[in-house]
């Protein structure tokens, strides 16, 4: 038996390793028989054909070989197939929102990381959905991958065997920045997970960093909706511009490919976020997903009061 960081490793390896076994002992075995023929037989022109008749064994054993040989690998396949989607009764449930170009995982304490941290020998249950278009969360190290749909909840089973980093990335192609949208499973010994989950996130260190403002503001909407991605709150530049001083802004537009000064008031900022592609600010790229689907009346004003109030 193969092993690697996850038990799905060493099935898939032992299973892909059988098939490519089989496959090249045929290709070795096709080979020397066809040469073998074409010298064992090979006549001079002029030479008159001799009737050949059929071998009854002979036929029973090219269908009844192929047959076992196809028959095997299902069954291999098969096992490892039951093996990966059976989730036991005991898996941690982590909560998996996909959205354009991030991951966020949710632990059932409430806290939330943009890495998915697991303890080693633990069963996992990954619970996912995406808020947009589909995407596909893959670990190339543990063999599995499993896609993330919009309205509909999927599931990824896995146990990671040893501690380590290793990479997710999607594996469905979901917009422009879609080679970006990679993050890492770090699976961590017990203990060291247990103080990580009982610890702050990035995200929560952030929040407290601007706790005055998160008292007046409901600033996670921002990091919820996946805000904060391409916009930062403190004037930095990102994909986007700053949320920092926004309402107001003199800022120059591309409308129909022709430049145009606006002033950033209620009805842009609206517009910008139902409608991102009609008015682009110059010198970014028009990478924004639409939220007509993902957010709601009551939503877009919250965000509108938000970002006037950044100022």
């Amino acid at each position: 038996m193969f092993s690697g960081p996850s038990e799905n490793t060493g099935t898939v390896d032992m299973v892909m390793l059988y098939i490519v076994g089989v496959s090249v002992l045929l290709l070795v075995g096709i080979t020397i028989t066809m040469i073998y023929f074409v010298f064992k037989y090979n006549r001079k022109k002029g030479h008159k054909p001799v009737d050949i008749h059929g071998n009854v064994w002979l036929e029973i054993l090219w269908i009844a070989i192929p047959t076992i040989l196809v028959l095997s690998m299902f069954y291999y396949g098969y096992n490892g197939f039951v093996v990966m989607r059976t989730i036991p009764e005991n898996a941690m449930e982590i909560k998996v929102t996909a959205r354009m170009w991030e991951w966020k995982f949710d632990y059932e304490n409430g806290k939330s990381s943009d890495t998915l941290y697991v303890p080693v020998g633990q069963p996992i249950n990954l619970v996912m959905e995406s808020v947009d278009v589909n995407h596909s969360l893959f670990i190339p190290a543990f063999r599995i991958k499993e896609d993330v749909i919009a309205g509909i909840k999927t599931h990824l089973g896995f146990t990671a065997d040893e501690a380590g980093t290793y990479i997710i990335t999607c594996a469905e192609y979901c917009g422009l920045k879609h080679s970006m949208m990679y993050t890492a499973v770090k699976a961590l010994p017990l203990t060291e997970f247990n103080n990580w989950l009982e610890g702050k996130t990035e995200k929560q260190i952030i929040d407290e960093s601007v706790s005055l403002l998160a008292e007046k503001l409901n600033v996670g909407l921002l990091h919820d909706k996946g805000c904060i991605t391409c916009h930062s709150l403190d004037g930095s530049i990102k994909q986007a511009p700053s949320f920092l001083a926004i309402n107001g802004r003199k800022t120059v537009i591309l409308e129909g490919g022709e430049e145009r000064t606006i002033t950033v008031d209620d009805n842009y900022l609206r517009k910008s976020i139902m409608d991102p592609y009609s008015e682009i600010v110059k010198g970014y790229p028009a990478i924004m997903p639409e939220q007509k689907r993902m957010l709601n009346e009551d939503e877009v004003n919250q965000i509108i009061g938000i970002l006037k109030a950044l100022n």
